[in-house]
């Protein structure tokens, strides 16, 4: 077995998801992939080099903070709770249906507060789940829990189809309908694309330059074929533009570059992240559709210093880099169309860990069978060491 190598870029983050979320360590580090001790190290690293002094509270202060807490705890819980129904506790919908929700979230939230949000009484629902229920019932509300798991667990991203990879790798066999079926009983709808935003100009094809990909966006191993591509973020403070390096292989994120301009070097920087972690060999091609950036001069230095070789799709099909427009799609419906960004800070801060500790180390692929991109790099590198 080798020995697990981590970016800065995903330790930094590893980091910031402990100290912001105020979880234990070990949880963390579980969740990630990560040895708990390691991650303990990285954060006590990151608190010896960023000392922050923490000023006392007098005892009206802690009780009135305490106040606020538990009161902000249960509006959260309350919001949590009727997001998850989706639509199940409007009126019209038949109370039996109700009851069935409040159930299938019995221990995630208190019994008299759900009864009290569903606008239902506590009476009627214990007379309702005390009932014996049926085999099909049990069976079905068992799995329903756990496709409820799985679905929060990607963080209302996966539909019924990775769902269902996803139980069948737990070795849950079911019917794909079934978990269609339940999923949309109980209102869990993955997200939706929104309309498209602005896009690049790109200059007319005049220098010779091949695909070198024609839409074989698959490789037999890590760090030799690579896509690349630009897409925006709104942010109120203006756009933030990021740049992405692909691997074919992996379906890795292997380099990325924000910034709030969209000149050459945001993609070279994408490019030597990516060469710094060590994710593309010597006479790899990298492959981007042919905007500005990608077909400047100083781009092409760059590359030819790096031993990298330029491949690009032709002008304004957009399917010839089919695979890194997907990914900003994903992007953008998992991610950005759901969260409102006041400043560029935190738009870079939320797609970074967005990037490091969902989309490369829990968001299984159906190309790469149903793994996640470092789960599918760390496989080979392990195999071909092994080797």
């Amino acid at each position: 077995m080798t020995r697990k190598s981590f970016t800065p870029e995903f330790r930094a983050e590893a980091v910031r998801l402990v100290l912001e979320s105020s979880r234990p360590v070990s949880d963390v580090a579980r969740e990630l992939g990560v040895g708990a001790e390691t991650l303990r190290v990285w954060v006590n690293r990151y608190k010896q080099a960023n000392p922050v002094e923490q000023p006392g509270l007098s005892e009206p202060e802690r009780t009135e903070l305490e106040r606020l807490r538990k009161e902000n705890r249960e509006l959260r819980m309350e919001k949590e709770f009727l997001g998850k129904s989706g639509g199940l506790l409007r009126e019209g919908v038949p109370v039996n249906a109700k009851y069935a929700f409040i159930n299938s979230e019995e221990g995630n939230y208190p019994g008299r507060s759900m009864c009290r949000w569903a606008r239902v009484s506590r009476s009627g629902y214990h007379e309702w789940r005390d009932r014996p229920p049926s085999l099909t019932e049990i069976w079905r509300t068992e799995l329903g829990d756990i496709i409820e798991a799985v679905f929060a667990d990607s963080d209302g991203t996966y539909g019924h189809r990775r769902v269902h990879a996803v139980l069948a790798q737990a070795g849950r066999l079911c019917d794909p309908q079934t978990v269609r079926s339940i999923m949309r009983e109980r209102g869990l709808l993955a997200c939706q694309p929104r309309p498209k935003g602005p896009r690049t100009t790109v200059p007319a094809a005049t220098d010779g330059l091949a695909d070198l990909l024609r839409r074989d966006f698959t490789a037999t191993e890590p760090g030799v074929k690579l896509v690349g591509d630009i897409t925006y973020i709104r942010t109120w403070e203006g756009w933030v533009y990021l740049a992405t390096v692909l691997d074919c292989f992996s379906k890795k994120a292997v380099g990325y570059a924000m910034a709030d301009h969209m000149r050459t070097p945001l993609v070279t920087e994408a490019l030597e992240m990516a060469i710094r972690n060590g994710a593309i060999r010597d006479g790899a091609v990298f492959h981007s559709d042919r905007g500005t950036q990608y077909m400047s001069e100083e781009f092409a230095a760059f590359c030819a210093g790096a031993g990298i070789v330029r491949s690009v799709g032709r002008t304004g099909v957009c399917y010839d880099n089919a695979w890194a427009e997907s990914f900003n799609g994903t992007l953008k419906v998992e991610r950005m169309n759901r969260t409102v960004y006041p400043t560029r800070a935190r738009a870079i801060q939320d797609v970074t860990r967005y990037i490091e500790l969902r989309y490369n180390q829990k968001r299984i692929h159906s190309a790469i069978g149903y793994l996640t991109p470092n789960q599918m790099e760390t496989t080979w590198y392990n195999q071909h060491q092994a080797a």
